[in-house]
């Protein structure tokens, strides 16, 4: 149940983020709601992980696959580029997330 929970906790995030790129610096109404309500989503949901996750696991997992997650939303949607920086930065987190899944820290 944690790791489902985590899932939506990052969708709420990801959406929250996305939604102020979209505010046009909380100028707009619509946009600005949703990011408040996307983050206070997301942060209701990762205090629900940790009743089962460690804290640094379930932050690094939510943190990371968030951040790769915008980054792939902006190149797909947002006309945002990609190079080899960006490129190995993201796969550096991803690899990152997984090691320390796999190390033990669940």
């Amino acid at each position: 149940m944690g790791y489902a929970t985590l899932i939506a906790a990052i969708a709420a995030e990801v959406a929250a983020t996305t939604a102020m790129k979209y505010s046009d610096g909380f100028s707009k109404l619509w946009p600005t709601v949703g990011t408040w309500v996307g983050y206070v989503i997301s942060f209701v949901l990762l205090a629900q992980t940790l009743k089962t996750l460690s804290v640094g696991t379930a932050y690094a997992i939510w943190a990371g696959v968030g951040t790769a997650a915008i980054a792939a939303i902006g190149m797909v949607f947002l006309g945002e580029g990609m190079n080899a920086a960006k490129a190995a930065g993201i796969a550096l987190i991803i690899v990152g997330v997984v090691v320390l899944h796999l190390g033990g820290g669940h």
